[in-house]
C-alpha cells in the first residue's frame, strides 16, 4: 500500500470520526421532526449533494460508467442495494435514538462496530493481527461487554448500529469504487424510496412542511445532506487506503466524543462500571497503535 495515501487515510480517518462523534449535537436540533423524515431528507439532500460533487469534479462520465457497470453485473447491482439498504438502516437508527435520549446506546454501538470491523477484516479480507494486536481486540471486546452487561437490557440499538455499519465498511471496501462517484450512485439508489416516504409525510400531514416550517428549520433539513455526504467521502477515501483493522480501532474516536456529548451535554448517566469499560477500551486502543506502529517501522526499515 503506497505510503503517502496511508498517512492520508489515516488523516482522513480522524477528521472522519471526529465529525461523526459530534453529530448528535447537530440532529438533536431536528428532535421536532419524526425520524423517518429526517432520515428521507438526508437520503434526498445527500443525493442532491453528491451529484452537485460529480459534476463540479467533471466525474460525471465516471459516474455513468459505474452505473453502466452494475446493470451489467447482477451480483455488483445487488451488493449496491445492500450497501445503500446497510447505511439507510444505520442512518435511521441512529436518528431514532438520538431523538429519544439513547446517546450512551448509540456511543455503545460503534464501540462494539471496530471490533466487528476488526473480525470482518481477518474473516474476509484475511488481514493478520499481531499478538499485541489481538490482545488490544481482547481488552476492547472485555470493556464492550463490560458497558453491555451494565445496561441490564439487550442492547438492540447498538448491536443494529454496530452490524450495520460493520458490513457496510466491508463491502465498501470490497467494491473499491471511486470515492465520489461511489458514493452518488450510494446515495442515489435509495433516494426514490426516501422521496415516495416524504410525499406520504406530506400528505398526512405529518411532514415538517405542514407544520409551518421556519426558515432555520429549512436550513438544517437542507444541511443534513452535507453533514451526510461530507463525513461519508471521508470514510470512503480512509477505507480504500488503510487496512479494515487499522480503521476499526479509529473508529473509537467517534463514540468517545458522543459518550462525552451524552454525559456532560445531556446529562445521561455515566456509572462506575461506564468508566471502567471506557479504560479497557482505550487501553485496548492504545497497545493496538502502538503494536501497530512498530509493525510499520519494521515494514520501513
Amino acid at each position: 500500500m503506497n505510503e503517502r495515501k496511508t498517512k492520508a487515510g489515516i488523516l482522513s480517518g480522524i477528521l472522519t470520526y471526529t465529525l461523526w462523534g459530534f453529530i448528535p449535537l447537530f440532529f438533536k436540533l431536528l428532535s421536532d421532526v419524526l425520524p423517518m423524515e429526517i432520515l428521507s431528507q438526508r437520503i434526498i439532500w445527500a443525493s442532491v449533494f453528491m451529484l452537485i460533487a460529480v459534476v463540479l469534479s467533471k466525474k460525471w462520465q465516471s459516474f455513468v460508467r459505474i452505473i453502466t457497470d452494475l446493470f451489467r453485473h447482477p451480483k455488483k447491482l445487488l451488493m449496491m442495494l445492500l450497501v445503500s439498504l446497510l447505511i439507510s438502516t444505520n442512518w435511521f437508527t441512529f436518528i431514532w435514538a438520538i431523538n429519544n435520549n439513547h446517546i450512551l446506546q448509540t456511543s455503545l454501538g460503534y464501540y462494539i462496530n471496530p471490533i466487528i470491523s476488526i473480525l470482518l477484516g481477518v474473516i474476509f479480507l484475511k488481514e493478520k493481527l499481531a499478538r499485541a494486536q489481538v490482545i488490544a481486540v481482547v481488552l476492547a471486546f472485555i470493556g464492550v461487554m463490560v458497558m453491555t452487561l451494565s445496561l441490564g437490557a439487550f442492547p438492540y440499538i447498538s448491536l443494529t448500529l454496530a452490524l450495520s455499519f460493520g458490513f457496510y465498511g466491508l463491502l465498501k471496501k470490497k467494491m473499491d469504487y471511486a470515492v465520489i462517484e461511489g458514493l452518488a450512485v450510494e446515495t442515489l439508489f435509495v433516494t426514490p424510496f426516501a422521496l415516495i416516504a416524504w410525499f406520504y409525510f406530506i400528505n398526512s400531514d405529518q411532514s415538517f412542511v405542514t407544520n409551518h416550517a421556519t426558515l432555520g428549520m429549512w436550513a438544517l433539513v437542507v444541511s443534513s445532506g452535507i453533514v451526510t455526504a461530507v463525513p461519508l467521502l471521508l470514510f470512503a477515501f480512509t477505507a480504500r487506503n488503510i487496512p479494515l483493522s487499522m480503521m476499526g480501532f479509529m473508529q473509537y474516536i467517534g463514540p468517545t466524543i458522543s459518550l462525552l456529548l451524552g454525559v456532560l451535554v445531556y446529562h445521561e448517566a455515566f456509572t462506575v462500571t461506564h468508566a471502567i469499560s471506557f479504560s479497557l477500551i482505550w487501553l485496548g486502543l492504545i497497545v493496538f497503535s502502538v503494536a501497530t506502529f512498530k509493525m510499520y517501522r519494521v515494514t520501513k526499515l
